[in-house]
Order: C-alpha cells, then structure tokens, then sequence
C-alpha cells in the first residue's frame, strides 16, 4: 500500500467515526470560493480550506468538493464551469484516483441529491442550494476533525520533508544574497527563485527583516535599498507542497562579536530544546526550558547579571523572548487544535506567564511541531522593563550597542516520534 493510500485508509477511518458518532450519513467538504476585494472584481489569492485539501496530493481550485459517504464512499466533485476568462481547471488524473468517484460539477445542484443526514462543511455557505436540509458547519463535528488534525500520516510527514527540502535550498540562497549586501526585497526574490514558487504560492508572507527589522516579530515589510551595512539577517520563510507548509527560521550576522555569540548560542540550545519533543512531554515544559536555556545566554552574554531563577522571577526573559516557543504545522502554518484537548472541543488556555502559546495539549505520537526560539532587542518592550521591573539587572549600554542588529531565531520543524523526535529541517 502506497503512503497516499494509507492516509486516505486513516482519513476515512476518521471520518466514519464522526458519521458514527454524529449519525451522518454523508460528510460533503467544500475547498472554498473565490472572494474578492471591495468594490471590485479582482479576487483575493485563493487558499484552499483544509479540511478539502487534506484529502487529495494535488493543489485544489476553488469549488472543488470532497464527499465521504460511508456507504459510498469517496466522491471528488471538480469544477467544471466553462469560463473563456479564466484557465479552467482539466478533470484531475493518476494512480491515486482509483478509489476517487470522480464528477465533473458546474454547479451544487448535487448536494440536493444527497440522501439522509449531510453535514457540510464550508466557509461559502451561499453557494449551497436552497430548500434542501443539510447541516451547515457543525460546531462539533469541526471540534472532532480538527482534534484528529495534530496527528500527521505518514503520507502527511513526507509532504512536510518536501516543503522543508526546498525551502532550505531557498533560505541558504537569501543568506548568500545578505552576505552580498543585497535589500530585502531583493533576498526575498532570491529565497523565491531557488524555493522554485512564486509569492502568491508562499504559506505565510515571507519575514525578510535585516539589521534592526530583525526585531520586529512580523515584519511584513521588504526594503527596495539595502542598508549602508548590514549587520543582520533573520528570515522567516517556507513552502507549500500539496498544501502542507514548511516553517523554517534562520538568523545571520557578519557581527564577530556579543551578537555572533547569541546567535551561535540561540542556535545551540535550540537544538537541546529539539531533544526535549518526546511523546507525552507537556509542551508548555518545553517553552519553559526555552526561558531557562534563554535567560542563561542573558546572564553569559553580560547583557542581565541576574541569575536564571531571578530573571524568571522578575519575567525579565520575556523581554527578549515575548513569544511562545512554537505551534503545530501541517495544512494551516499555526494548525488547528493547539489548545483543544480532546475531540468534544475543551479547551486548556495557555498559563499566565506564557500567554502566546499556542499549543497546550501534550505531545502526541506523528504531531508535527516547531521549535523557535529567539532573543530580541524591542524597544517598546525594553521601555517597558525600565518602567515597570525594578532592580532588572540589564546592561543597558550593552542593550543599546546590540539594538541595531534587531534579534535572532532559529526555527526547525519537528515530528514528534516515540523513537525520538525527527528533525525535518536538519535531517
């Protein structure tokens, strides 16, 4: 059996209990509608919904339809409306088709056809028919699928390698483009190039920060005019394979100095975090060890000459580490299911002292994950420390000479594996 084949075994699996459970009859998944932008006629990029885009190894146009039925199986439902406007997408083909009825649709006049309890799930609920009676977007059942989510098949994980494959050919062409005094614009273009996508096709808009944009957690923007010297580089960037994203971070610096240092060491207890992802390990125990491993490079660094239990203490850390230490990774870059810890949808917020993490549940056997670490010099935030942390031990002229190199992270994706945790980005 073909990886393909045993991840649509495991889907339909999936999706039989949920019938059994909810007592459906049939699961109809839409891919999703063209939307476009105000007062206008242009579409937004199109993105396909997951859940659809979970069931097939090819990129989906917009109005493509998944129906599992567990009586009769798997239906595709491709787009088939003539428009002399647009290339229209050819009737989808291959090995992987066999257990594929497959039906070319104009329109949706079909899910009328659908007999007994139909569930539909979709972010369009205009295109649907009227007079028929389909239950819309079940809040449950959505809680049921997007538990079963975080664990990955195998067929899954080998998109994911893909989409890490390629984007690091990508991330070690932007480094070559930063050490040859290239803008971030012009970075961006050589990550694209050697990642072979275009920016539309990208998961999440590249971060291309140098110098003190580095800073700046989601930087958005991309300099035509590189800086008179650049000291920085962190690049945050990846690639879609059929779907599923890569999430890679990596951090440059031609500085011989302190901020080399943090980078080297940034790097270094990353790896360290990496062999914490076990299963059954709580991931909030991670992000805790990340402020431990982060407010000892503070202390070696000379940059706070408090120890490690006072900085935690007085939240120093969080100054320079503000965000969590990573989140799930599969169809959606920050995928579902983070804080949800069974399928009825309960939810376990993250603690106090870690308010942006994204994943609470424990680690789980194919969940896929990544490990980012980081250090930054924010000045609304060292502000803050100043105003509202007395005695925080911080050297503030170091502070000031390391601000303009913006910050570092390191970003891997890891599978999480009960012989160890896999790392996808340094195989």
């Amino acid at each position: 059996m073909s990886l393909y084949q045993a991840h649509l075994q495991a889907l339909m699996q999936r999706y039989q209990l949920a019938c059994d459970q909810f007592q459906l009859d049939a699961i109809a998944v839409h891919a999703g509608s063209l939307t476009h932008y105000a007062l206008d006629d242009l579409s937004h990029p199109f993105h396909p919904a997951a859940f659809a885009q979970q069931w097939l190894p090819y990129d989906l146009p917009a109005e493509t339809w998944v129906v599992y039925s567990p009586t009769q199986g798997l239906r595709l439902y491709w787009p088939a409306k003539q428009d002399f406007w647009h290339v229209c997408p050819s009737a989808p083909t291959g090995t992987w088709t066999d257990p594929w009825q497959i039906i070319a649709a104009a329109d949706t006049d079909w899910l009328g056809e659908l007999s007994g309890r139909v569930a539909v799930l979709t972010q369009s609920p205009h295109v649907l028919p009227r007079r028929h009676q389909l239950l819309v977007n079940p809040e449950h059942l959505i809680h049921w699928l997007n538990f079963d989510r975080a664990v990955k098949t195998e067929w899954e994980i080998s998109q994911l390698r893909r989409a890490n494959e390629r984007a690091l050919v990508g991330h070690a062409a932007a480094e070559q483009g930063f050490l040859n005094g290239l803008s971030e614009l012009d970075i961006h273009r050589a990550y694209l190039i050697a990642s072979e996508q275009q920016q539309i096709d990208e998961p999440y808009g590249a971060i291309v920060g140098l110098n003190e944009s580095a800073a700046v957690l989601h930087y958005e923007r991309k300099n035509l005019t590189p800086p008179e010297q650049s000291h920085t580089l962190l690049i945050d960037a990846g690639v879609k394979v059929n779907g599923y994203a890569s999430d890679i971070t990596r951090t440059s610096t031609t500085d011989r100095g302190v901020f080399r240092e943090l980078v080297e060491r940034v790097d270094a207890y990353q790896r360290q975090l990496v062999e914490l992802c076990q299963v059954g390990t709580p991931y909030l125990a991670i992000h805790e060890a990340a402020l431990r491993y982060s407010a000892d490079t503070l202390r070696a660094t000379g940059i706070c000459s408090l120890s490690v239990d006072e900085q935690l203490a007085k939240r120093v850390t969080q100054v320079f580490f503000p965000h969590g230490i990573g989140h799930l990774l599969g169809l959606q870059v920050h995928d579902v299911g983070g804080h949800q810890q069974d399928r009825s949808g309960m939810i376990e917020k993250p603690p106090e002292h870690a308010p942006f993490l994204r994943l609470t549940r424990p680690l789980a056997e194919g969940s896929v994950i990544t490990i980012e670490p980081g250090l930054y010099f924010i000045p609304m935030l060292l502000t803050k420390m100043q105003a509202e942390i007395g005695k925080h031990g911080c050297d503030l002229a170091l502070i000031e000479q390391l601000t303009p190199f913006g910050g570092v992270r390191i970003e891997d994706n890891i599978v999480v594996r009960s012989a160890g945790p896999e790392n996808l980005t340094r195989p």
